[in-house]
């Protein structure tokens, strides 16, 4: 008798354990002294790479796979010698991990509590209420005293350039420019500095020295033109941006008030 049972049932029986290790194998990119790298590690880092706008190619894929067998290799050397068992790296370790996780929080927060329609609108209409119908294109000098404001005032009724006198101004920021602090709305400047550059005329300069908490200031006004408002799409993102950045500021205050701090 030719039948074998044993020899008809050993190929099909191969070629299922065969089918079976496929899957087991796909689900790494490579295995290293034995140990597998997950393929999920590489998705995750294509995912990461791909939020900095680089497209999800073959050639991305094999980059990454080669990143993360390099960077396998060099972990295991780092176990080998046993420098993940180091303070220094656990406290390392410990921030990372404390960021990741609060990151995490964070973007769960922000998924459970979305900036509405309404609230984006509410404060954009505050904005446009803040900004004023009007702008004005300022120069300033800045300096410390009082009397040093008075000799700067004198020498412009004098004939002394304001750009010139400028180059001793304490702000650091206009003064290279000659005092230039270009066009703004009266809300963006301290009240006092606001109210003394409303009340001047296109051409004038402030002929008393105008104290703020920077110190004395002397003001030219150069021109007066309608406040070109942002519309609401221009300026949304920003909006949401310190929408969030606000609510996130209070949940973080809520928690620390619960919490028990000794």
């Amino acid at each position: 008798m030719t039948f074998k049972p044993a020899k008809v049932l050993a190929a099909p029986l191969f070629a299922l354990m065969t089918i079976a290790a496929i899957p087991a194998m796909a689900q790494n990119i490579a295995v290293v002294n034995g140990k597998p790298i997950p393929s999920a590690r590489a998705d995750a880092m294509v995912k990461q790479l791909g939020t900095q706008g680089q497209a999800d190619t073959p050639q991305l894929r094999a980059a990454v796979k080669e990143e993360l067998i390099n960077r396998e290799i060099l972990m295991q050397e780092a176990d080998k010698k046993g420098l993940n068992s180091s303070a220094d790296v656990k406290a390392q370790l410990e921030q990372a991990r404390q960021m990741i996780v609060i990151r995490a929080l964070v973007a769960d927060y922000a998924k459970k509590n979305p900036i509405s329609d309404d609230d984006i609108k509410a404060e954009y209409d505050k904005f446009r209420a803040t900004a004023g119908d009007k702008e004005y294109h300022v120069h300033h000098i800045l300096v410390e005293t009082e009397d040093q404001a008075k000799a700067i005032i004198a020498k412009l009724k004098a004939g002394t350039k304001f750009e010139e006198l400028a180059k001793q101004s304490k702000d650091p920021g206009s003064a290279a420019n000659g005092g230039d602090l270009d066009w703004a709305t009266p809300a963006a400047f301290v009240k006092p500095f606001s109210d003394a550059m409303v009340a001047l005329k296109k051409g004038e300069y402030t002929e008393t020295p105008v104290k703020t908490q920077f110190g004395y200031h002397v003001i030219r006004l150069d021109d007066i033109r309608p406040t070109k408002v942002p519309t609401l799409e221009e300026v949304k993102p920003q909006i949401i941006d310190a929408l969030q950045q606000r609510k996130l500021q209070a949940y973080q205050e809520s928690l620390r008030s619960k919490a028990k701090i000794q």
